[in-house]
Parts: structure tokens; C-alpha cells; sequence
């Protein structure tokens, strides 16, 4: 017999209806077996000197393990218990859990690596508790923050043992009306409309607050904050996202960011200001300095300031030196300022109305900044601040009463947002002339559909109410956890033998053909990776993606040519980022997963307007493409990081995408090929079985494994057991789908309609995992038949299906299928064939195909850059053949 995973052994175990919701599954949980405990460990190892508040990760367990209801406890290697708070974010069809959440405060025992175990949770000393009556108040043991549930303030103070650490937290807009220069400008601040509590301990409390940015009568910029609080944390961790819904022509953004006022105690000279450089570097001030002077205060005196401690009663100073504070300038404005990925500078003034004065600078920030004094402070900070650039930390007023320290998502310094189209259409006015060029630029252009009307972004931060002025070491320590926030995992091992996500495997390199393999796709992964920061993949608007294709003469990728620039999902690169990461467990291959994940799902979606739940084509700029489809916006691309840590934004775009069908009503997507007058029928929509459905089954799958709408689970049962009733199923030609529950239109005469993209945007991945949850063995069978055709011969498909499929392209990609075929059919046969189309490498990558890379250098390129014979799309494509082909036929290596 062929080696199968554990989620393709789970095929045989038969579907029983509809997940339970959890209060159901709670009150009549199904029969399970348990679980042995399992090691958790730090995604970068050994145990993180400080965290973000608090950590929330996610395990999976395999099918009936455990009810829903199962608490788990947590302990430390040594066995000391953690408090820690449990709950299901994902079920099985039989009502098991499948995913769980698990958090825990940053303040309990820390250790390289934890036991997670069945039974039941230590409670925390100081838990969250939250009080809801005409505000919200979140209240940790150590801080309190109180939320206000309308007007411009979202969050109205936090307070730290009776103490104002900060107050009148606010979102802060301004537009002007010309891109190059300031014209008419405009300030917005936020309008909150609803206040939610998600969670409420005892470990973890959750505040969603939503609103727009408003001034006078126009509101606009819809936003979505989330606020983390954990027991017994002086920390608050930040979700900010925002919409824009301008007009890219006239509503030029120059400025983006959150405000809290800082109260401000004690004497000028024993208010203190940090900043995170680089390298755990801090730059270390007080507001009116008293090093350095001509007279010399007392080496005692200097020495409390600089470690940003209270300083001795002035009385007991050098009374030349006291005498005298009055003539010592206070500095009550700082400003640093990242406006590109390759430098920061930080200015100061004494106040309004007088000159900037340079302080220092260096390549890239840690993105964290302090005000206060030996009474309490607030940090403040962005995580990717460099990254996500322009970006800034600012403070003014510190030499009075009240403070201000503001984030700038995107500084004011930086100049406006230019959204608009990048050229003029070049006369493509009609549908014949637009296909013309994309024959030379490869980008499917169309006047009004380069809108960025509807994308997102969304950004993290943290805030500590601090009790004191940190020392220089614990601010550097607080500026790596907002840099990089830590985070737990669990093994490779477990997560496969859990069986989600289909075939995978763990890499393997027992023998030297595994070992050979894996060393490929390492250099593979390796090279594209650090092509982010070789060609400064930077910005606030683009970090996290990558470039679609090479242009050897220039020796760059082809940022500026059509559809080969920004890559935006094309042909699952985020599949294989996070294949990769799931394989190795490797923190670098996470960090690239996660920053892709948060870009695609915002930037290159739309999540307002009449494409709402549609993704754009690859392009210039992100939202230039004419093509607004489902298989861009595919949920199946973000699932992995919402499991793997529980993220509520994340949470929120997978359900948005499930009427992603209804875009079919609004937007033709063969408008360009002729045919009928676009009149969609909500009984006969032309919704493509392959590359169309499957992205919406990753949809309707991801809901119906969140226990989410009913209506998920029953289009994606409805659509795979129709399309496997239609004559040739997923290459049937003519096809139509019904919109209200998902079914497609019986079909009775033999045609077929194939392309060579049809299922490497998750259709593959899918019908994998499809086949495993539910027992349909006419779904089984007309899915096994496509994978052993696609690559088949022609009389295999014309005996077949009645037809030749055609030169088809992308035939590595496709290994995976046969492969698939062969263990479902246990056909030693087809095994090899399998890793013989691998190797061959149509299309992609064959055997012997060179994966290093050279060095270029001096005046041939700007910068010294390494380049390889390697594009995005070929590398996504034949890394997850290759990791379905190693787990799923790997003995026939």
C-alpha cells in the first residue's frame, strides 16, 4: 500500500452532518479520545526577556481527541502551572475540536518550552476584569483602561495604581487635495460608533471598537481597533485597520495615526524621553537636561537623570547649577522619523514657533518611544515600523502640564498618499485594444478599475503603562517584543499528525534523495526571502508582498512592467510560504508567511464597495488590474495564520469572503471575450467550477470549520457533489451555479473546458481536505479521476471524458494531483509517474535546474544583489508539488 498522511487516512471516516455550534457541542459533546500533552515552544526559541502584554497562539488536535468544552492546562518544563485561557476555534464534522486557542499572560513563569495537557487551568493571581455599564472598563490588576462607547475618544484614560498613565486615546486623519502640494488640507479624528467586548478573561480580555474619521459633516476611513489586555500586564496591545473609501483623485492622505495625552509630574529636569534605535540601541533624555553644563550639578545628580531616575532635591546640588535652571532650555517636541526603510532621524525644539534641532539618526528603528518620569509613563509603538514606512514617533509639550504622543501609521512628514492610477490608459478605450496590450505588458487594464477604493491595511501596536522611567536595558527588551512580537507554537510533528491542511509532511531528510530535495526548497524559500530586503520590498502599502517576474537584462525584478510586477497571490505563493513554515517550523519562513498574510488580505482585496470579497490581478500597484477575482482574494491563502494564532482581523476578512459568490451578480469576469449581454441570473451564474470555486470552497470551508454561517457548509457540500454528478466534473464545459445554495445545474452531454490554472489557486488543496471530512464516494472518485487525467495521455482523456485536454501547461505543478490519484488508487504506477513529472519540471523547475544564486555587483546595479533563476510563481507551484509528492508518495522518491 502507498503511504497516505493522517489527514488522507481520515477519507475513510464517515461525515455526520453539520458541525454543532459550540454551545451545543458544549451541552451534548461527542464521544473522544483524549491526547497526550503536547511541547509548546517560542516560534525564535529560548524564552523572550519581555512579550507584547500577553501571548495567544493556536493548536490543532486530530478528529475526536476532545469535545469542545475540554479545558487545558499549562505548565513549564519544571512544572510550574501558567495560567492559561482556552477556547475552540475550530471543529471537526463529527464535533470534535479541531483548533484551540490558548493565552496567556507575559507576566506568569516563562520558560523555553511548556507542556499542554487535558485538565484543568491555573487561575491567574490578578485576573482581567472587565465591567460594562455606561463605558467599558478593562481592569488587569495593574492597569485599568476605560473605554469610551462614542464620540472622538476611543480610549478615555489608563491608569496605573490610581495614577493617569495617559488619556483621550484618538485616531487622527488629514487629507489635502492636490498630491504635490498641500492645497486644501483637512484634520479628521475618530467618530467611535460601536464598542464590543469579545473576551473577557480571565487571562485575556478583548475590546473591538469601530467607527470613521470625521470632521464636520463628512465621516470617512472606517476603521476597526482591537485592544489585548492581559492579567496582571501593564501592557495594552493594539489591531488598528482602517479603509480607505476616498476618491484617489481629490483625497490625498498626509497623515495617519493614534494620539493619547500624557499627563506630565515633577520638574522638567526629571521628565525623561526614550527611543528604540537599531540593534537594541535607546537613545536616553530628560525634557531639560542637566549633563553636560558648564557647572556640574553633582555626579550623583547626573547620574539619576541619565538612568532616568528621580533626582536629589535640588538644595542638595551644586547651587551654582540650581540657581540657574531657569536659563536651561526645556525640550518639549521629539520626533523620530522613518521615512524610508534605509534611515531614521530624530529632531527636537524647545516649542512651537522655534527651530528643529537634529539629535541623531541611524538605518531603522526598533519603532518604540517613552514619555514620563520616576512616577509613570506611557511607551508607545509600532510593530514593522521600518518596514511599513513612512512611519514616525512623536511628542510635543512635554515641558508643560499635558503631553501628547502620537504613532503615525504614515507620517505628515512624508508627504500625501498618491492612489491614483499610474498612467493615463495609453488609449485602451475599447475591449479589443486592451487585449491587444496585454500581449506586450501582460496587465489587464480598464478604465475605472485601478480603484483603491475599499483596500485596507492594518497595523499593529503596543502601549505600557509603565511605573517608572525603564532602565536602558528593559526599554531594549520592550522595543524587541514590539519589533517582533513573541509568539508560542506547536512542533511540526504534531501539527501533521493532527491532520490539517491536507497532505504535508515535515521535512525529511532520512534519505539522500529526501535530502537533496529539501535542500532545493530551502534555497528556493532562502533566495526569495531575503530578495525582500535586497530590493528594499518596503512601504506602507506594500511590505509583505513580492515580485512577480525577473528582467535579467536590467537585473531587477519588473516593478514597473504590467502584470509582471507586484505578485499578489498568483498561483498561491502564500500556500507555499506557509507550507514551508508548516514543514520546517522555522521562524524566518513564519515572519515571511505572516507579513505576506496581513498584506494580501488587505491590500489586494477589497473589503468596501461593489468588489467587496474581491482580489485584484497582479500589477504595477496593487489595485491596478481590471481583474477583480475570487481566486486573489482566496481564503484559503489566510486560514493558516488565523489558526496558528487566533487573529480576530484575520477572523473577520475569512467571513467576509463567504458571499463572495454574489460578486457574480455585479461584475462579468469574460466580459473581454464576447459572447451574450452581460444579465447574470441568480439561478445560472457563470461561476467556473475550478479556479472560481475552488477559492470560494476555501471560503465555505474555513466558515463551516468555525462553526460560522450554515449556509457555508451547505454551498460547499452542494457545489462538490454537483460538479462530481456533472458528465466530466470539474472539466465540464458551459457550466452554471446557483446562488442560493450553491449547487450547479445538472448537465447531461459530455463537453470539456480545461486550463492549466484551474486548480493551482487552492483547488488541489481543497478537494484534498474535502474529501477527508466528508464520506461522498462519487466526490472522491470524480476528483481522483481529474488528478489522474489532468497529466494523463490523450486516449486516457479522451476515453474518458470524450475529449483531448490539450496542450496543457503547468504539468509539474500538477505532480501533486497525480500523486494524490496514486494513493487513492494504490497505484504504484501512476507513484512514479508522480515524481517523474516533478523532475521533468514543465513549466517549472526540472531536476537538474541550478536553485543558488550569483552575486551582481558594481556598475551593473544600483546595490550588490544576489540573483537566481528562479520566479514567484514557478517556485510557489513546484514547492507545493514537491512537499504533496514528498508526503504523499515520498518512499517512491
Amino acid at each position: 500500500m502507498l503511504a497516505t498522511t493522517a489527514a488522507g487516512a481520515a477519507a475513510a471516516l464517515a461525515f455526520r452532518g453539520p458541525s454543532p455550534a459550540p454551545a451545543q457541542a458544549q451541552a451534548a459533546p461527542p464521544a473522544t479520545g483524549g491526547h497526550d500533552p503536547i511541547s509548546v515552544k517560542w516560534l525564535e526559541g529560548g524564552a523572550p526577556a519581555e512579550v507584547t502584554g500577553g501571548v495567544t497562539w493556536g493548536v490543532p488536535w486530530p478528529r475526536g481527541a476532545f469535545a469542545p468544552d475540554q479545558q487545558f492546562s499549562l505548565a513549564t518544563a519544571a512544572g510550574a502551572q501558567v495560567p492559561v485561557q482556552s477556547w475552540p476555534i475550530g471543529w471537526w464534522p463529527d464535533g470534535s475540536v479541531k483548533w484551540t486557542a490558548h493565552a496567556v499572560s507575559g507576566t506568569d513563569p516563562r520558560a523555553e518550552t511548556y507542556r499542554l495537557s487535558a485538565g484543568t487551568a491555573a487561575q491567574p493571581a490578578k485576573p482581567v476584569v472587565v465591567r460594562t455599564d455606561g463605558q467599558v472598563t478593562v481592569d488587569t490588576g495593574v492597569i485599568t483602561v476605560v473605554f469610551a462607547r462614542s464620540g472622538e475618544h476611543l480610549v478615555k484614560s489608563i491608569t496605573r495604581g490610581g495614577t493617569v498613565i495617559a488619556k483621550d486615546g484618538r485616531l487622527m486623519a488629514s487629507r489635502q487635495d492636490k498630491p504635490d502640494e498641500p492645497g486644501k488640507s483637512e484634520a479628521f479624528t475618530s467618530h467611535v460608533s460601536s464598542v464590543k467586548v469579545e473576551q473577557s478573561g480571565p487571562v485575556r480580555a478583548v475590546v473591538k471598537v469601530e467607527g470613521k474619521h470625521k470632521k464636520g459633516r463628512r465621516e470617512w476611513l472606517p476603521f476597526t481597533v482591537r485592544f489585548y489586555l492581559y492579567a496582571g500586564s501593564d501592557a495594552v496591545r493594539v489591531v488598528h485597520t482602517f479603509v480607505y473609501d476616498g476618491n484617489e483623485a481629490k483625497d490625498f492622505v498626509n497623515g495617519l495615526g493614534v494620539e493619547f495625552t500624557v499627563p506630565m509630574r515633577g520638574e522638567p529636569h526629571d521628565r525623561h524621553v526614550r527611543f528604540a534605535g537599531e540593534n537594541g540601541g535607546v537613545l536616553a533624555e530628560a525634557v531639560r537636561g542637566i549633563t553636560g553644563l558648564r557647572r556640574d550639578p553633582g555626579a550623583a545628580v547626573r547620574q539619576a537623570q541619565y538612568e532616568g531616575k528621580a533626582t536629589p532635591d535640588p538644595a542638595t546640588w551644586d547651587q551654582r547649577v540650581t540657581t540657574r535652571l531657569h536659563w536651561i532650555p526645556t525640550w518639549g517636541d521629539y520626533r523620530l522619523s522613518q521615512l524610508n526603510a534605509h534611515g531614521f532621524e530624530i529632531r527636537k525644539r524647545t516649542k512651537d514657533g522655534h527651530s528643529w534641532i537634529k539629535v541623531d539618526g541611524g538605518r531603522r528603528a526598533a519603532g518604540l518611544a517613552y514619555l514620563g518620569g520616576p512616577t509613570g509613563g506611557l511607551a508607545f509603538g509600532m510593530r514593522d515600523f521600518w518596514q511599513l514606512h513612512p512611519t514616525e514617533l512623536e511628542i510635543t509639550g512635554a515641558a508643560g502640564d499635558e503631553a501628547k504622543a502620537r504613532v503615525w501609521m504614515w507620517s505628515p512628514r512624508a508627504g500625501a498618499m498618491d492612489l491614483r492610477f499610474y498612467h493615463d490608459g495609453l488609449g485602451q478605450d475599447t475591449y479589443p485594444e486592451q487585449l491587444d496590450a496585454l500581449e506586450i505588458t501582460y496587465e489587464d487594464y480598464e478604465p475605472g478599475f485601478g480603484t483603491p477604493y475599499g483596500v485596507a491595511r492594518t497595523t499593529e501596536l503596543t502601549f505600557w503603562a509603565l511605573e517608572t522611567t525603564p532602565a536602558g536595558e528593559r526599554f531594549a527588551q520592550l522595543a524587541a517584543a514590539n519589533a517582533t512580537p513573541p509568539l508560542l507554537i506547536s512542533p511540526p510533528q504534531h501539527n501533521h499528525t493532527a491532520g490539517v491542511f491536507g497532505p504535508w509532511a515535515p521535512a525529511d531528510r532520512s534519505v539522500p534523495a529526501k535530502a537533496a530535495l529539501e535542500d532545493k526548497l530551502d534555497l528556493m524559500h532562502q533566495y526569495h526571502r531575503e530578495q525582500v530586503d535586497q530590493r528594499s520590498w518596503y512601504g506602507f502599502w506594500d511590505y509583505g508582498d513580492v515580485m512577480h517576474s525577473y528582467d535579467g537584462d536590467r537585473h531587477v525584478w519588473r516593478y514597473d512592467i504590467g502584470g509582471y510586477a507586484w505578485d499578489n497571490s498568483e498561483l498561491s505563493t502564500d500556500l507555499w510560504l506557509w507550507y514551508h513554515y508548516l514543514r520546517t517550523g522555522d521562524a524566518k519562513a513564519y515572519r515571511f508567511a505572516e507579513a505576506m498574510t496581513r498584506h494580501t488580505s488587505e491590500v489586494d482585496m477589497y473589503h468596501l464597495g461593489k468588489w467587496r470579497g474581491l482580489g485584484t490581478r497582479h500589477g504595477v500597484q496593487h489595485w491596478a488590474d481590471s481583474a477583480k477575482q475570487v481566486r486573489i482574494s482566496n481564503a484559503g491563502y489566510k486560514r493558516f495564520y488565523y489558526f496558528l494564532t487566533a487573529d480576530e482581523r484575520i477572523g473577520d476578512v475569512l467571513h467576509e469572503l463567504i458571499d463572495s459568490d454574489r460578486t457574480f451578480l455585479i461584475l462579468d469576469p469574460g466580459r473581454k471575450l464576447g459572447g451574450d449581454p452581460f444579465d447574470p441570473d441568480p439561478k445560472a451564474l457563470g461561476v467556473g467550477q475550478s479556479t472560481d470555486w475552488g477559492a470560494l470552497a476555501m471560503a465555505w470551508l474555513t466558515e463551516w470549520e468555525r462553526n460560522g454561517d450554515p449556509i457555508a457548509r451547505t454551498k460547499l457540500i452542494n457545489g462538490a457533489t454537483t460538479i462530481a454528478a456533472l458528465p466530466n466534473g470539474w472539466v465540464q464545459a458551459g457550466v452554471t451555479y446557483n446562488l442560493a445554495d450553491g449547487r450547479y445545474n445538472p448537465m447531461t452531454e459530455k463537453s470539456v473546458a480545461i486550463g492549466s490554472l484551474s486548480s493551482v489557486f487552492g483547488l488541489i488543496e481543497v478537494m484534498n481536505e474535502l474529501i477527508g471530512l466528508i464520506d461522498d464516494a462519487a466526490v472522491k472518485a470524480k476528483w481522483v479521476e481529474f488528478c489522474r487525467l489532468y497529466n494523463g495521455t490523450r486516449a486516457e482523456q479522451e476515453a474518458v471524458t470524450g475529449a483531448y485536454w490539450g496542450g496543457l501547461n503547468l504539468r509539474q505543478a500538477y505532480s501533486r494531483a497525480t500523486a494524490y490519484a496514486a494513493v487513492q488508487l494504490d497505484d504504484q504506477a501512476l507513484a512514479k509517474r508522480a515524481w517523474q513529472e516533478l523532475r521533468t519540471g514543465h513549466a517549472g523547475y526540472p531536476d537538474n535546474h541550478p536553485f543558488g544564486s550569483v552575486r551582481v555587483e558594481g556598475s551593473a546595479v544600483l546595490n550588490p544583489i544576489d540573483e537566481a533563476q528562479l520566479s514567484t510563481n514557478a517556485s510557489a507551484q513546484f514547492g507545493l508539488a514537491a512537499f504533496q509528492c514528498l508526503a504523499l508518495v515520498g518512499e517512491h522518491i
